[in-house]
């Protein structure tokens, strides 16, 4: 007795499926949006055993899980995995210089 308007019990083969999903995570980049600090990132990965705002295992297999809004949220994941990452590459960068800095003023 399903409750949504199209029910399959079965696979599905399409050439596309549009899903539509709003908002689309590109507030990731506004400069107003803050970052989880990757320590609390760490803390929240290893108690939970999955990333924040997304549904851990247990719950999709009881529920299933809405495609256009895990789409929404693995976008959202990628574009702060991407933030954090280019946070990195800085302070690698920054690190790099100060060594150098250091090597310099040793000769």
């Amino acid at each position: 007795n399903p409750t949504e308007k199209l029910a399959v019990n079965g696979t599905i083969r399409a050439k596309d499926i549009k899903v539509e999903a709003n908002p689309w995570p590109d507030y990731v980049f506004n400069d107003d949006h803050q970052l989880m600090p990757l320590d609390s990132l760490a803390s929240f990965v290893k108690e939970n055993k999955h990333l924040p705002n997304i549904a851990p295992a247990k719950s999709v297999e009881e529920n299933g899980v809405a495609l256009g809004e895990l789409n929404r949220q693995l976008l959202q994941k990628i574009e702060e995995m991407t933030l954090y990452l280019i946070d990195q590459s800085r302070e690698i960068k920054s690190l790099k210089n100060e060594v150098q800095a250091l090597k310099t003023q040793q000769r």
